[in-house]
Formats: structure tokens, C-alpha cells, sequence
């Protein structure tokens, strides 16, 4: 398949009898590109879903798929994504309940709104897989029924169901109040005590790393706790009663639960994970005096993550600042940070303060051109992008620094084309700026054609309408796919050019699509 094709199947400009063509020259590649197509009219609709079910699939997602166009025998696949849509007919979820295929059932159990009589059947099915499906998007009342199944997995389904009652999710949690586990995945199929081994050299086998079972089905138990904790509606308690746990991965989760008892949280922050004090330093529920404590935590990430904190005293950010790479988002605290607080953090002796105020796009006037003179590249870096900022502010600023702020001042929606051009002509080091000059709205033709060079920014360039009609044309031949399919994807191609490329779909029999 001709990488062009792909571009021609969702180039808007492209016309209704051409498309009919593409639609018969369709292979499997190309027919799910064209049911993204806006625009389809009822027959190619039908056409295009008879031909390909993965595409009749996108269709019935998308809401053009009517049931009148599938048969459940023959595209089972797009009838279960009409029932998934609650577009389907409450006779299908009958018909795929008795599917002798284990995957058709599943689906189906992950179906909203079926018929009662459909999950109950479900519910009792002899392949716990369809049962742990049918569980894990279970209302109320079914999840209540399904907490206690003896199998793991059905359990692990629950423990993830956020309409599970939180009674029940407790007792998965701490095992109370609930019969324990009888089966596992592990001794579904092996014989115990089994550890599955992680270079496991078996095509065929369905274990994951870790997997193991001695008779309490330890790994299957720790993944349905790991579900639980990591369920918003699980009763606080009950997560705090983990911040001990042996497990790690769990005390993670309980680190980034918000609303546990001070204590909780006090205890976290003497983890000797680091892993666990970085969530925890991220969590909105921790009070001042441990925020303090974990800015003085120089384990892996933990002053990283603590810069996140939403309410983080801006006295603790200058000490971040100071001795930690903070990167370049805007930090939550800097986002609501007052007036009175932005003025102060713009004028600060520390460049990383002022970079950080110059990261908000609200700034006031002079403020942003206080920003714009600085003499620090970072804070020149961030505040490039702000809008509002002149022409002559932003090629003073390339002067200065040049590629250090190219391609953050190439972002800037007011960059004017004088600009653009003018980051064309930045040394190599700049290049990245490409990207952003070939998709800027103000790009003038020469600063296109510009971009066309760099090999990252070519097919954002050969997307861009402006392009001359003889430069586009040359680019369906490029030899880069990415650049061949924005050009074919084009709006401004003639339509003579679209129609040459329909013949090489006509030849496509023995194709298997675009090569990479």
C-alpha cells in the first residue's frame, strides 16, 4: 500500500467519487484510515464496513454504524461494538452470551447496560475470564455478589470497580469479613508450590513476572490488594492500615492516597523506599511541617515530587529551587500564586524563580517585559512563548541568545514571520525550531520551504496548504512515508493529482502496507 493513499484517505478536500474509489481499492490499513473519515455518506458507510470489520468496528465507536448494516454471525466484532456504543439490539447480547468463543463473551461482559438474564448468565460462566470482565464493570449490586468468588481474578475485577460498595472493597483489602481465595491463575495450570520465571522461555504461557502461588496465592493476593488500594472509593482506613505493608508497591499507593490521618502520612515519610516518600511528597493531604521534612529529603525524586505540591510555601520553593532540577512545568503552586507573590517571584535574585513566574501566560504587561529583557537564557526560554510580546522583543531575545531560545520563541502565537524567517537562519544547534516554524500559522512561504530541509519538520512542512502545487506534488514521491502521506493528506492537492494515486490502490492485492 502506497503511503499516499493514507494521507489521500483523510485529505478533506478529497471528492466523493474519489473516495468511492479509495473504498474499493481498500485493504485493511487503508480501510480503518477511512472510517475516521468525516463526511461518509450511508452507502460508503456500508461499503466500507462490509469490506472490513476492524473498520465497521471504528465505525460503530464513531456512531455511523447502524444495526440494520451488521450481521452478528458474520462481523461479530463490529456487533459487539455496537452493543459496547448501546447501539446494538438486546437479542445480540443473548446471542453472544451462548458464543462458544471465550473472547466474544468477554466483550460482551464488558458491555453497558445489558439485560439482567445476560449477566446473570455471565456471572455463572465456566471461563473465569468472562466472569472477572463481567465484574470489573458490574453495577452495585452484581459487584456485591462478585466480591466473594473464590477465584483471584474475579476478585481483582472487583477490587478495581469503582461502583463496588466500599464495605467490600475493604474486605478485599484486608482479607476481613470475606472468604479467602481458593484459586489463582498460577494453580489454574501449574502444580504447587510454583514461582513463574521472568525469562520464562514458553510462547504459550499466560503467567506474568512475579507470578507465583505455595498454596495462598501470594502474587494473585497482592494484585488484588494493589487494586484496591489504587480505587478512589476504598475506605481511607482501610488504606491506612497498609503504610507498613512489606509490599513497596503498595505503600506507594497508600503514599499517594489523599485524606489518611496525619500519622499516616508521618510514618510514609520515614519509608526507606524513596519510591514511597516521592509519592507521598506529591500528595495534597500532607500537612506544612512534613512538606518541610521532605524538602530537606534528598532521596531520588523526593524534592522533584515535593515541587508538585499544589500548596507548597513559596519560601520551600526557592530552596527546591536552589538545589534541585525542577524542569520547565508550570508547577501548580506557581499557578495560583497572587499578584503580590508573581511580582515578587519575577524580580528574585535566583533565575530559576524567575523562570518559573515567567512559565504562567497570564502575566501583566510589565512584568512580561521585565521577563523579556533578562539576561538569564532560561528566563528567556520561558517567557518566549508568552503572548503579547512584540516583534522587536523577540528578535532582540534571539539575537542574544539565539539557539538556546529558538525553538521556545517559535512557539509564541505572535511570532511574526519576520521572526520566523529569522529562526530559519539559526546554526544547526537550533534545528528543533523547525518543527514549530513549519506549523506556526504565520510562516511565511520562504520559511516553509525552509523547513522542508530538516528532516523532522518535512512532514509537518508537506501538510502546510500554502506549499506551492508543484513542491506538493514532488512530495508524494518522497522517500520518507511520514512526508508522503502529509502530502497526500494535503487540501490544496489537485484533484488530478489525488486521481493519479488511486491506480497504485488498484494494484495493492499483494500489498501489506506502507513500509516504515
Amino acid at each position: 500500500m502506497k503511503p499516499a493513499l493514507l494521507g489521500l484517505a483523510v485529505n478533506p478536500a478529497l471528492p466523493s467519487r474519489l473516495v468511492d474509489r479509495l473504498i474499493d481499492a481498500a485493504d485493511e490499513e487503508l480501510a480503518c484510515e477511512l472510517a475516521l473519515r468525516p463526511g461518509l455518506n450511508r452507502a460508503q458507510v456500508r461499503t466500507l464496513a462490509a469490506r472490513s470489520e476492524a473498520a465497521a468496528v471504528q465505525l460503530a465507536h464513531c456512531g455511523r454504524l447502524q444495526p440494520e448494516d451488521v450481521n452478528p454471525a458474520s462481523q461479530p466484532l463490529a456487533a459487539l461494538a455496537l452493543l459496547d456504543e448501546g447501539a446494538g439490539l438486546s437479542q445480540w447480547a443473548r446471542y453472544f452470551a451462548a458464543d462458544p468463543r471465550v473472547e466474544h463473551r468477554e466483550k460482551l461482559a464488558a458491555c453497558p447496560g445489558i439485560p439482567p438474564d445476560v449477566a446473570r448468565s455471565l456471572a455463572d460462566d465456566p471461563d473465569v475470564r468472562v466472569v472477572a470482565e463481567l465484574a470489573r464493570w458490574a453495577p452495585t449490586h452484581l459487584a456485591a455478589e462478585l466480591a466473594p468468588h473464590p477465584h483471584a481474578e474475579v476478585r481483582c475485577a472487583v477490587a478495581s470497580n469503582e461502583a463496588a460498595p466500599p464495605k467490600l472493597l475493604a474486605a478485599l483489602l484486608t482479607g476481613e469479613g470475606i472468604p479467602p481465595v481458593e484459586l489463582c491463575r498460577v494453580c489454574d495450570q501449574e502444580r504447587v508450590p510454583f514461582a513463574h520465571a521472568p525469562d520464562c522461555p514458553r510462547v504459550d504461557c499466560r503467567l506474568l513476572p512475579g507470578d507465583a502461588c505455595d498454596g495462598s496465592h501470594q502474587s494473585a493476593v497482592h494484585d488484588v490488594q494493589w487494586q484496591a488500594l489504587h480505587n478512589p472509593a476504598t475506605p481511607a482506613p482501610a488504606v491506612a492500615r497498609f503504610v507498613d505493608h512489606p509490599s513497596a508497591l503498595l505503600r506507594e499507593l497508600v503514599a499517594a492516597r489523599e485524606g489518611l490521618p496525619q500519622q499516616a502520612y508521618a510514618r510514609l515519610a520515614g519509608d526507606p523506599m524513596p519510591g514511597v516518600r516521592a509519592e507521598l511528597a506529591k500528595n495534597p493531604s500532607i500537612d506544612e511541617p512534613l512538606v518541610r521534612r521532605l524538602a530537606e529529603d534528598r532521596g531520588h525524586d523526593v524534592q522533584r515530587s515535593l515541587a508538585h505540591h499544589p500548596d507548597l510555601p513559596l519560601d520551600v520553593l526557592a530552596q527546591l529551587a536552589r538545589s534541585t532540577k525542577l524542569g520547565s512545568p508550570l508547577l501548580p503552586r506557581i499557578a495560583a500564586a497572587t499578584p503580590a507573590e508573581v511580582a515578587g517571584l519575577a524580580t528574585a535574585a535566583d533565575p530559576t524563580l524567575r523562570m518559573l513566574a515567567a512559565l504562567r501566560r497570564d502575566l501583566p504587561d510589565a512584568i512580561c517585559d521585565t521577563l523579556a529583557r533578562d539576561c538569564d537564557a532560561k528566563v528567556l526560554k520561558a517567557i518566549a512563548p508568552h503572548p503579547g510580546l512584540s516583534e522587536a522583543q523577540l528578535l532582540a531575545m534571539i539575537d542574544r541568545h539565539g539557539p538556546r531560545v529558538a525553538a521556545k520563541a517559535a512557539t509564541n502565537p505572535d511570532a511574526t514571520a519576520i521572526v520566523l524567517e529569522q529562526l530559519t537562519r539559526q546554526p544547526a544547534s537550533a534545528r528543533k525550531a523547525f518543527r514549530e516554524i513549519a506549523r506556526h500559522p504565520n510562516t511565511s512561504l520562504p520559511a516553509l520551504l525552509a523547513c522542508l530541509a530538516d528532516p523532522q519538520a518535512r512532514p509537518i512542512a508537506a501538510a502546510r496548504p500554502e506549499l506551492p502545487t508543484s513542491v506538493l506534488i514532488s512530495l508524494l514521491a518522497d522517500e520518507h512515508w511520514q512526508v508522503a502521506t502529509a502530502a497526500a493528506a494535503n487540501p490544496s492537492l489537485p484533484a488530478n493529482a489525488m486521481s493519479a494515486l488511486l491506480p497504485a490502490a488498484a494494484d495493492r492485492s499483494s500489498s501489506s502496507g506502507c513500509q516504515q
